[in-house]
Order: structure tokens, then sequence, then C-alpha cells
């Protein structure tokens, strides 16, 4: 026989399917085989393993059910994905170990939506699935017990509109509460189910009550983790059995397992409290997107502002624009003043240097004739901040560098006090010029509370913080000092704003900080009534801050034109959004290596490595939309391997971080 000849057997037995697994005894008689997803964040792990499902146990492992297995000689959480008649491998496999629960919590949709969010931001599924999922309640199962959950149901091949959309003013019919209420009014009456996702439990609150108030608290089930464990675990199995069609929550809401999901609103994109702060570090705005392409549902972008994402995707034709008309935005639109224009500082040339311009002052003295006057400060508490008065630079503790208070004795003591490890420090001086004397940087809300207090007495103050949030407030004349985010809305409307430390917020470092102030303004003065000929149903807003650009936006109450001008600056200077990003984040020399071994395309740049304060170095990697498959795909692999070789090494990897960018 000739060496070809000889090759041909064993070139065949190659071709040859793989003989099937050994299956051990007392293996379930029809669809023995279940594929399980690891609850593990390994990356070289993120795929499903083959178990036997053990006769004992065979009506209970189900599809999108938890079981526990063995993995690698210890016992391992998982879902199961699938049941089928033969294994992918020959090796022996192993019985399941246990069976943790026998409800489907894990729909078909949202694995293959979890699998799509972790592909895009380099990621492991069961991390996104942590999210998606709350933590199991086991009393709250048994309500369940028997009952079967539906299918999803969706047609991605007719999508329905995808729209982005402005809300006029935070309160009344014109509100983005109302435009909630109409657009799920619409959804439901196509027989389809709705999801809402909202930047905090505040608003949460009031458009569940809004909503259950409309179609029964029945019909609603919120999801957030204010609520408690038990409530958010009993909500989601309502929505999984398709007992609830509306779902409201946070921004793990955008995984609500809805069975008809017919429309997605997505409320205040912007916000950052919709970024997932834990690997793999997804942004609501992304999971949304990703499941409208999947199911073709509606989509619905809904705010006060413009982000520039979405703005991009309107700009590419990908999502309608639907923002009302000049005209209709003037309408609604309070009376704007800037003070650092030329009108004013030219009748108030001291308007720059007060934290209280006087006709902010005159604005508000009138307003609170006929209503309540909201005061927008930058922060919360007394004195957050300590600037020298010579130099203005930010004083900082010379112990540990933290942040110095001024106590309120400090007149008489000279002494500041570090708000990090407590020391006081008696005689300081400024670092930069050596001067003595300090001043406060920025005043928070309660400083401010007391100030106006005085400054208008016989009124009312309202004090309005992250720790002591204010919901409501009446019609009565009353000044209400609200930090950013945490503005009480008035059922009437505010007869006027005052948007103060306008330029200690746009100090903050960060390529998005003149965005978000932009959008917390327009937030707050969406608040206000509208301008009008009647002084007691007129509104006016006054912002305090020399960024002509910005001021001029709100002036105008026109954030799509500001988003799209600064889209268009962004994609001339090649940065996030109108560029794709990735940050890798690690001690010198896991990211050095990291770097070095991948294979990046043509055309990828990067900046770096970049010193953090932790000693450990980062790389901000660009390029464009149509590279990022390939680049993640790259960053993904390189992962898998080196996690298989040498473990996990606490590489961050992070897609479209824009927080990374520091400037």
């Amino acid at each position: 026989m000739t060496e070809r000849e000889d090759s041909q057997p064993a070139l065949l037995d190659a071709l040859a399917p793989p003989p099937p697994a050994r299956l051990p005894a007392g293996a379930a008689p029809e669809l023995p085989v279940a594929r399980v997803l690891l609850d593990s964040g390994v990356p070289h792990l993120d795929r499903t393993f083959d178990y036997v499902v053990p006769r004992d146990h065979d009506a209970a492992v189900v599809p999108g059910g938890r079981v526990k297995v063995r993995f690698s000689g210890r016992e391992m959480l998982g879902f199961v994905v699938e049941r089928c008649e033969a294994a992918e491998t020959a090796s022996r496999l192993s019985l399941i170990h246990k069976v943790v629960s026998a409800v489907p919590v894990l729909s078909p949709e949202v694995l293959q939506l979890a699998r799509q969010v972790a592909e895009r931001g380099a990621g492991v599924t069961s991390d996104v699935l942590r999210a998606a999922i709350p933590p199991r309640v086991a009393r709250v199962e048994k309500e369940f017990a028997g009952l079967t959950a539906p299918d999803p149901v969706f047609d991605p091949e007719t999508p329905r509109p995808r729209q982005a959309a402005l809300a006029l003013t935070g309160y009344g019919e014109q509100s983005w509460v109302a435009q909630i209420l109409d657009t799920v009014r619409r959804c439901l009456e196509q027989d389809g189910d709705a999801v809402v996702v909202l930047p905090d439990a505040r608003d949460v609150e009031q458009v569940a009550e809004a909503l259950e108030h409309v179609w029964g608290a029945e019909q609603v089930a919120r999801l957030t983790a204010d609520v408690g464990p038990t409530p958010r675990y009993r909500a989601f199995l309502r929505l999984r059995h398709g007992q609830a069609r509306i779902a409201v929550g946070t921004r793990s809401a955008v995984f609500a397992p809805v069975p008809r999901l017919r429309q997605l609103i997505v409320v205040d994109d912007d916000d950052p409290s919709h970024a997932e702060p834990r690997a793999p570090y997804h942004h609501v705005r992304e999971v949304a997107l990703l499941r409208t392409v999947l199911t073709g549902c509606g989509l619905l972008f809904l705010s006060t502002s413009r982000s520039l994402e979405v703005q991009r995707l309107v700009e590419r034709g990908w999502l309608q624009d639907v923002a009302p008309s000049r005209e209709s935005r003037r309408e609604a639109s309070p009376l704007m003043m800037a003070t650092a224009d030329s009108h004013h500082t030219e009748r108030d040339p001291m308007a720059r240097g007060a934290r209280l311009p006087a006709a902010a002052y005159r604005t508000a003295q009138q307003a609170l004739q006929h209503g309540p006057v909201l005061v927008q400060v930058a922060r919360a508490g007394f004195v957050p901040a300590v600037l020298c008065e010579r130099c203005r630079v930010r004083q900082q503790c010379p112990s540990c560098h933290g942040p110095l208070s001024l106590p309120p004795h400090h007149e008489q003591s000279r002494t500041l006090r570090c708000r990090w490890c407590g020391l006081h420090q008696r005689g300081h001086r400024c670092a930069e010029c050596g001067h003595d004397r300090f001043r406060a940087g920025v005043r928070g809300a309660d400083r401010t509370a007391h100030e106006l207090g005085r400054a208008f007495p016989n009124t009312t103050v309202i004090s309005s913080t992250g720790d002591h949030p204010v919901r409501e407030v009446s019609a009565a004349p009353a000044v209400v000092v609200s930090t950013p985010g945490v503005e009480p809305v008035a059922a009437e409307g505010y007869a006027a704003a005052l948007l103060l430390d306008g330029d200690a917020q746009l100090s903050r470092e960060g390529l998005d900080v003149p965005r978000r102030v932009l959008a917390r303004w327009f937030r707050a003065a969406s608040l206000v009534r509208p301008h009008g000929a009647d002084p007691a149903r007129s509104g006016a807003v006054v912002v305090t801050a020399e960024a002509e650009e910005l001021t001029a936006a709100l002036v105008r109450w026109d954030p799509v034109t500001y988003a799209r001008r600064e889209l268009y600056r962004r994609l001339e200077l090649g940065l996030p959004p109108a560029k794709r990003m990735l940050s890798l984040t690690a001690e010198p020399e896991e990211a050095e290596a990291f770097i070095r071994a991948a294979n990046l395309p043509e055309g990828v740049s990067w900046i770096g490595p970049s010193p953090l304060e932790d000693g450990r170095h980062r790389y901000l990697l660009f390029f464009g939309y149509a590279q990022a498959a390939e680049v993640v795909e790259e960053v993904r692999r390189l992962r898998r391997t080196q996690s298989a070789q040498r473990g996990d090494r606490a590489v961050r990897i992070a897609v479209d971080d824009v927080a990374a960018l520091q400037v």
C-alpha cells in the first residue's frame, strides 16, 4: 500500500463526526443533554457546556432555569440554555448536580440580547445577565409554580417607528410624563407590551404612579433596586409570565422580559445613571438600540435636551426627529436671561463676579409674588470647596491631598479642615501663591438656602438634595433650592428659576461636562411656566455663566442645534461619538503587553499610556464604526487567550466609556 493510500483512511476518520458522548446511568430518557451557561466572569468560559439531565430532575431542568453543576472540581451556578438529544463533545459528561430553580427566568430573547451586549462591549455574557436578571427570592417563585412563561413574540422584519423627541415642559399636559402615557397608550392598543427606562427611582415613582392611575397597578411592574429584592423579583416574574404589560424602571429595566415587546422608551439617555458601573460597562442607550434591531420594536428617546449620540443617529436617518417646531418651543418656553451677555453687564458691571446678580435678584423678587422660585446650585452641603482669595486655586490637604473645607469657626481660628482625613490645618497657606486668606469656591444647597432666607425674609425656603429630595411643591410662594437632578415639580410650574454656579459646574474636568451642564439647565428650565402677557402666569429663567455658546442654546431653547454643532466638531477632531473608542486600564506591564499583542487593523489610533493616580496605565483606542466589530472581536479574542493561559490579570476594558476622556 502506498503512502497516499495509507493516509486516506486517516483523513476520512478526521472528517467523520465524533462518536456520541457517553452518558452516565440515570440520564433522562428524552433530551438527556442540557447546555449550561456558567455564571462566571472569566472570559474563556463564556460559552455553553454540556451536562446530563438526571432522570429524577427531568421535569425541573427547563431552558432558562437555574442549576448547579460541577466544573473543574468546584460547584458553580449556571443557566440552562437548551436541552438536546446529543452532546457536542465525545467526552464523558457529568450529571447536573442540583436544580436551583425550575422557573425559566432567562428568556431566549434576553439571552440573545445579553450575548450581543457582551460582544459589543468586549465583555462576558454572564456579567450582562447579572444586571438583567435580579437576584432570586425562593418564596416568590412559589407564587408562580406551575405557570408557563410564554415565548417572546417579535418580528424584526417589520420594524416600528424609531424616534427622537423633545419634551417641552417638565409638568402639565406637554410634559415628558404625558408623552410617555400617550406612547404607551398607542402600544397597548396594538396589543403590545411597553418598557420605560428612566434615570433614577424618583422618576420611576412619578411615571409609575401616572401609569397605574390609567391602567391599574396589575398592569405595571416596577424594576428598581429601591423597592427591595422581593418586590423587584416579583415584578420581574410577573413580566416574564405575561401578567404585567408595562415595565418601568431604571437601567436594568431595558432587559425587562416582556413577551410582546412593541415599544421601548428611554428618558434622558444622556444621564450618567444610564451607564452600568460594572463590566462590561454597557449603556442603556446602546442596549436599547440592539434590542430594537433584534425585536423590531418601536423606540423613543425622550428628553428635554438632545444627546450627541441620539443626534448622530438622527443625522444618519436611523432615528426620526420628532422635536417640536421652533414656534411651539417658543410658545412653551419661559423668558430667558443670561446675566453674562452685554445687555446685562452694561447695566450691572459687577454681575460677572456676583453669585446672585441684580437681574437674578429682581427676577426672583417679582416672581415670588406669583408662585415658587427654583434655585439650582451646583452641589449639596454648606461649603463644598475652598479657594485662595488671591489666585483662586482649590486648596488641598497637605497630608492626604483631600479637599479642605471652611469650618464655622474659621474666621476666629484661621483653621481649615480636611473632608477626607478630618485633620485640622491651622495657619494653612496656599501652595500656589502663599496667601493665607480663603473663600468658599461653590456654596452648597444648605448654605444657599440659608443666605436666600435672609435675602427674602418671611419667605418659605425649601432645600432639595440627593440625601433629602423633595418631590413636589405647592403653588404658594417659596424659594426652592435644589441640586441638579432632584428639582421638585410644581404642579402649576415655577414662576422663575435661577440657575447659579454655572461656571463652577463647567470648570470640572471631562469632555462631556458642557453638554451635561446644558442638559441640567434645560431640565430645570422645563419646570418653569411659559412666558406670557399675564405676569401672574408668566415665567422667567436666569442663568449665570460665562459660556456664551451654552447660554445661547438655552436662551433660544434650541438643544438640537447645539447637539448638531458639537457633533460635527467632534467629527473633525475624531472624538466620540463621531468615532468609537475603547479604553484599556491595567498595571503598566499588563497594559503594554496587551496593546503589543493585539493585532489591530490599519487606521486604529491610540493615546497612551496615561498614568493614573492608582499607579495603573490607560490606553485609549479610537476607530471608525466600520472597524468596530473587528477591533472589539480582536480584544475579546486576546482576553480569552490570556485568561486561559494566565488567568484574569485585572485588565479593565470599556467600550465607548467617554468618562475616560479627561481634558
